[in-house]
């Protein structure tokens, strides 16, 4: 046997003196330099008592060693866990406790909120800083810079990614070797990456598209990436003339054309602008290769999936739409009800099956069974439709869900905790328009017959129980919520009413 993902991505690289990772100060990490701590992790893993098929739960901020965590749970056959750095202790609490995961990895300011977390499911905790210190890194420095690495087969699970629909808790999604390793062999081939290519990588890594996809497909490729910590538009505009490739949100795009310093010249050895895990506004597009004379290529993915479509490389990018599916991938439009196939150019429900869907869902079965049918079809839960072109658009989705920045966000998760704020009789989420994230969080409050909510004061709470992200940015109280002859509270009225809040 082997070990088909670690082998394909790190392990052909071993012994390389070509430079892997540049650093924003200036500093490289060779290949050969960033297996020797991969397996120094790899044997920290074990030391802590991890073996093939736990999980190794992370938070902790983007960093090279925080991308050889990942490369030393493949070598292990650990099950890698990376999570939101932005989630609460609360919230990750779920997600330890879900996975049963043996370890857990924080950076050491959110190690005092942590250790309650890790003691109440029975895990240990380790810290790993920004920097690459901590006492995980204190452990995997008394190992070898060599481990002997673990056979697997395509159909181990590599990792988990946590999802949710609008209701109920977050799934974990069962992701194996066989799902990353075949969607990245095919990006590599769809949108040309060599080992000539230099990706700028200003994405988070605990998300599917900065580290399943830009990630992957760098290490496949034997290329390089420029490995900044966040998005900055002055470290970008700085790194730009270095690279041949950038993947981003739509949030990436329109803060650097808002930047006078983001011109033609500056691109001009480009050869790749790819946006995912929010729609790009049209508007954005037609501004982009105007200035750029560059088109930006658009493609679509979900966790449970990775890459399902994409816009050529070589042929038309059309605005609006996320391309063809990809080489493998079958895609149909159904009906939602009934299952059946629509003819083209109708809405309906997109289902998606290739070697890139993933295994189910974590201790979930029944959730399983509803989303992904007996012949291999995952009913992705978005709407979408075939043009008489082949190309696919996504028109809406069948859940509330909220996509701002990239980052999902689940309303019924935010309708919970503001329901049980004080003079609150109910809430309704939603998401509208926001030129800047692609769409933003407003919850509509109904005021209790005692009073009216203090809005400051559910802020205030608010900001303690969710991430940043997740906080709605206006907060607007009605008199009564919307609904239907049924009592469904209509969000789409919701939706329509409040469009032009931060666009109008």
């Amino acid at each position: 046997m082997a070990n088909p993902l670690f082998d394909s991505l790190f392990g052909k690289h071993a012994g390389k003196s070509q430079v892997f990772l540049h650093l924003p100060d200036g500093q490289t990490i060779t290949y050969a330099d960033f297996l020797r701590m991969a397996a120094q992790y790899a044997g920290a893993l074990t030391k802590f008592g991890l073996v093939p098929g736990d999980r190794l739960a992370v938070q902790i901020a983007k960093s090279p060693q925080a991308l050889a965590v990942y490369a030393a749970c493949a070598q292990a056959g650990v099950i890698f866990l990376p999570l939101n750095t932005a989630y609460t202790p609360e919230e990750v609490s779920y997600f330890v406790e879900n996975s049963g995961a043996r370890l857990v990895l924080c950076d050491q300011s959110k190690h005092a909120g942590m250790v309650p977390v890790a003691k109440a499911c029975g895990a240990e905790l380790a810290t790993m800083n920004a920097d690459g210190s901590g006492t995980f890194a204190d452990v995997a420095a008394t190992m070898p810079d060599s481990f002997a690495t673990v056979d697997r087969s395509l159909d181990d699970l590599a990792a988990f990614l946590y999802t949710s629909g609008t209701t109920g808790r977050s799934k974990g999604a069962m992701l194996t070797q066989g799902n990353l390793l075949s969607n990245a062999q095919t990006l590599v081939a769809e949108w040309q990456f060599t080992q000539d290519d230099v990706l700028l990588h200003a994405l988070p890594i605990f998300h599917t598209h900065g580290l399943f996809v830009a990630s992957n497909i760098t290490l496949l490729a034997g290329g390089q990436m420029i490995f900044l910590p966040a998005f900055n538009v002055d470290q970008i505009i700085e790194h730009l003339p270095k690279a041949t490739t950038l993947m981003g949100v739509p949030t990436f795009y329109t803060r650097l054309l808002g930047d006078k310093r983001f011109t033609k010249e500056l691109v001009a050895h480009m050869r790749l602008f790819v946006s995912g895990s929010a729609p790009l506004l049209a508007e954005t597009h037609v501004q982009f290769e105007k200035l750029t004379g560059l088109r930006i290529l658009e493609r679509y993915g979900m966790t449970e999936t990775n890459m399902n479509t994409s816009n050529p490389y070589a042929g038309e990018r059309r605005a609006g739409t996320v391309g063809f599916p990809l080489p493998g991938v079958e895609l149909k439009i159904t009906d939602s009800k009934t299952g059946e196939t629509l003819p083209q150019g109708e809405i309906g429900e997109i289902e998606v099956r290739g070697p890139n869907v993933f295994k189910g869902y974590w201790q979930m079965p029944e959730k399983t069974a509803e989303e992904l049918r007996p012949d291999g079809f995952f009913i992705t839960g978005d709407l979408g439709q075939i043009d008489e072109d082949g190309y696919v658009s996504i028109v809406g989705r069948n859940k509330d869900l909220i996509i701002s920045g990239g980052y999902n966000i689940y309303p019924k998760e935010i309708e919970l905790l503001l329901d049980e704020e004080e003079n609150v009789l109910e809430s309704a989420v939603i998401g509208v328009p926001h030129p800047d994230f692609g769409e933003t969080v407003v919850a509509i409050l109904v005021p209790s017959p005692d009073g009216q909510p203090d809005l400051d004061a559910i802020k205030a709470h608010i900001a303690t129980s969710l991430a940043r992200f997740k906080h709605p940015q206006k907060m607007i109280v009605m008199p009564e919520l919307p609904r239907n002859t049924m009592g469904k509270v209509q969000k789409k009225a919701l939706r329509d009413q409040f469009k032009d809040l931060f666009t109008g």
